[in-house]
């Protein structure tokens, strides 16, 4: 996983310690998303976290308040540096079609490549109803945002259908996304997630209406 970064300013302890000190910030995130996706959030506990982390339990709290600070720095971080990589991903391209799909890539690649993660971000945290509240207003929306921004940018290029409601469907962009990868943790079958990119675009961009020259091309039935 990559490195999980962000800024956690009032609500984390009185004078906690520096992320860069062994490394320990990181070791005990990454430790934290094996043991929530292994026991399932609920039914772990910080010591837990340390044992697989390897240290104390107490050294846990110099950086994190508790088990819900440690969850929410999870999905906060991978987030935060998730943003930054597509934005630098996609900056180059002058194409919002070709914008929208390297979302969708670099989207199922990263849930692909760390199943723990997976099922931290679309099992785990959807238990509770407040944590989503949170999520959703303060993280969320800001991947959702960067989303909306591109078919909006598609949409004045002639791209899209300028007649489509761009917030509706970033919602059904994000949520395809999200449907193959809570597909791909329970079917277990070992098929690269990405894989699923161009289908799910194929469908998002054309519909299930056959193309006119489909149905010229299709034989005709006796």
């Amino acid at each position: 996983m990559a490195r999980l970064v962000a800024s956690r300013t009032a609500d984390k302890p009185p004078a906690p310690a520096s992320r860069g000190e062994n490394g320990k910030h990181d070791t005990i995130l990454r430790a934290a998303v094996t043991v929530f996706a292994r026991n399932g959030y609920f039914n772990s506990k910080v010591s837990d976290v340390a044992r697989e982390a390897g240290v104390a339990d107490g050294t846990v709290y110099l950086y994190f308040k508790n088990k819900d600070d440690l969850l929410f720095s999870i999905i906060t971080e991978m987030l935060d540096s998730f943003i930054v990589h597509v934005r630098t991903a996609i900056a180059p391209l002058s194409s919002p079609l070709a914008q929208l799909r390297e979302i969708a890539r670099l989207h199922l690649e990263m849930l692909g490549r760390d199943r723990d993660l997976a099922v931290v971000f679309e099992v785990e945290i959807r238990h509770s109803t407040k944590f989503m509240e949170e999520f959703s207003t303060k993280k969320l929306s800001e991947y959702l945002d960067l989303i909306q921004q591109v078919i909006e940018a598609g949409q004045r290029a002639g791209e899209f259908r300028p007649d489509i409601n761009p917030r509706i469907a970033t919602k059904v962009f994000f949520g395809a996304l999200d449907e193959m990868v809570t597909n791909w943790i329970l079917s277990r079958r070992g098929k690269p997630l990405a894989a699923a990119v161009e289908p799910v675009l194929d469908i998002l961009l054309h519909g299930f209406v056959p193309h006119p020259a489909s149905v010229a091309a299709s034989p005709t039935k006796e």
